[in-house]
């Protein structure tokens, strides 16, 4: 996965968990958690969704790694190599 296609599998989930966010202005660096308040089903939903899109479930030891676009996108990528 490039990239490219992992931040679109990041702003296709995000859709799905916070339909409101505005993600094309939403800093790479930014905690999704706190920025977009995402409580603790709301955040499970959007590892669900990651984990759907991309392939293997994602293992609550790596939920850690998703934190900030960014840092899903890294992951993402990661886990295609």
């Amino acid at each position: 996965m490039t990239p490219e296609e992992a931040r679109t599998t990041v702003r296709d989930a995000l859709r799905q968990v916070a339909p409101d966010a505005e993600f094309d202005t939403l800093p790479a660096d930014t905690s999704l958690r706190d920025t977009l308040e995402l409580d603790s089903l709301d955040f499970e939903a959007l590892v669900v969704q990651l984990s759907e899109r991309s392939g293997p479930r994602i293992d609550e030891d790596d939920y850690s790694q998703l934190t900030t676009v960014g840092s899903c996108v890294d992951y993402l990528v990661s886990r295609a190599q």
